[in-house]
């Protein structure tokens, strides 16, 4: 059985009005895994997705699920 992992990266660069690009350049990824990471179809590292917390000062636990 696979695992997998919700997450609301999406919604949460929305509120801050903030672009794929944007978020990409910000944690250091390209844009295509930012959109890969929204659809759900890539699991970030543990590193990227504290890199994803720390941008949206919040915790790993409120962006991702599984």
């Amino acid at each position: 059985m696979e695992e997998k992992v919700e997450n609301c990266v999406q919604a949460k660069r929305k509120e801050k009005g903030i672009t794929q690009e944007d978020m990409a350049k910000a944690v250091g990824v390209s844009r295509q895994t930012i959109i890969a990471i929204e659809k759900g179809n890539y699991t970030p590292s543990v590193l990227l997705a504290l890199k994803l917390a720390n941008h949206f000062g919040c915790p790993v636990e409120d962006i991702f699920k599984l």
